[in-house]
């Protein structure tokens, strides 16, 4: 009993201080014991016309068990288009970036790996195991509670997967999906967009490559360490030039029957069990578009010379995913056909 109690005050004071200290809001209540997903109906999508309720069942509680998909990268790296289009899938649903939820996961970090933090919360009795229980609560609350229930839950903050190994230990059944891109045309696109990241300088191409490479090393060697399997890399560029192999591939990964929903996301959204943008997200102009190839290369000749020549050196992960670091433009891949017309439908839109 004494060790439910401290867990419920636990989260209690977590939830509370990310509010508080990282969001400027009002605390708000502890959550009740019992998940909000109970109080929901199931928003079946309607566009599919089948009973899907012989596939997958909704759970009747979340817990470590759950088989929990997290999608993660660099963000500008095409995380939301890839949780836009897992969210068309009728049987999952993502939503918006929770944004507390990797501030927590900073924030157990700092405490496990401080010796003299981690020596005070144990005198305190704030075990690992107290700790873990904690936080697996919080997480389960938020990614359950703020949006839709559905037979399989995903979660879509992009530096979460910087703890990749942590996540896989409070979620031993989770899934893991890791977005890669080309880095020089994920630092264009921050740098172009004003997207503001802590830590990366948006004056410099140069201070960002280097940022870039030192985070997408940490969670590209997690994904490839995952337990059995449990992470899939996938490259931004072969999404959207080969999303119906790419989407095949990803749905068997995650034991989910295929669904050609997923290549129209776009279709899908604001309806019922469909997916649902923020208003807020620097990506929403972006993935209410079809799935196309419109910004694979627009980095190319935007990016100072001198930053260009040292590009191998200053950004040695090119090289480790398979991007060549001298190539301007790079040769991704051929285009599917159903996809360059998709590319011609947004040309059309934008002209």
């Amino acid at each position: 009993m004494r060790k439910k109690t401290c867990n419920v005050l636990l989260v209690c004071g977590v939830i509370s201080s990310i509010t508080v200290f990282y969001l400027g809001l009002s605390p708000i209540e502890c959550p009740t014991a019992h998940s909000r997903a109970a109080q929901h109906g199931w928003a079946v999508n309607l566009q599919t016309g089948q009973n899907l309720s012989n596939l997958l069942q909704l759970p009747e509680e979340y817990n470590e068990e759950t088989p929990l998909i997290f999608i993660g990268g660099i963000p500008r790296s095409g995380t939301t288009l890839m949780r836009a289009m897992l969210d068309a899938h009728p049987l999952v649903r993502c939503g918006e970036e929770t944004r507390v939820i990797p501030r927590l996961l900073a924030m157990q970090a700092s405490w496990s790996n401080s010796k003299h933090e981690r020596v005070r919360l144990d005198e305190a009795g704030v075990t690992q195991e107290v700790l873990d229980s904690a936080v697996r609560a919080f997480l389960l609350e938020i990614i359950v509670g703020h949006g839709e229930p559905a037979p399989r839950l995903c979660n879509k903050d992009p530096f979460a997967l910087k703890s990749l190994n942590y996540l896989s230990k409070l979620f031993p059944k989770a899934k893991f999906i890791l977005m890669l891109r080309d880095g020089r045309a994920t630092i264009h696109s921050m740098i172009s967009r004003k997207v503001t990241i802590t830590g990366f300088d948006l004056t410099s191409y140069r201070d960002c490559l280097v940022k870039w490479n030192r985070a997408v090393e940490i969670m590209y060697d997690q994904c490839l360490a995952a337990a059995d399997g449990s992470c899939l890399p996938v490259h931004y560029e072969q999404l959207v030039l080969h999303p119906e192999r790419v989407m095949h591939k990803l749905l068997q990964f995650l034991d989910l029957p295929w669904d050609t929903a997923v290549l129209h996301h776009e279709q899908l959204i604001g309806k019922a069990g469909g997916v649902s943008l923020s208003k807020v997200e620097l990506s929403t102009d972006q993935v209410i578009k079809p799935v196309n190839t419109e910004a694979l290369s627009k980095w190319v000749g935007k990016i100072p010379a001198d930053v260009v020549n040292d590009m191998a050196s200053l950004a040695p992960m090119l090289s480790r995913l398979g991007y060549d670091p001298l190539a301007n433009p790079p040769n991704y891949n051929k285009h599917d056909l159903l996809f360059l017309k998709n590319t011609k439908i947004v040309r059309a839109v934008l002209n």
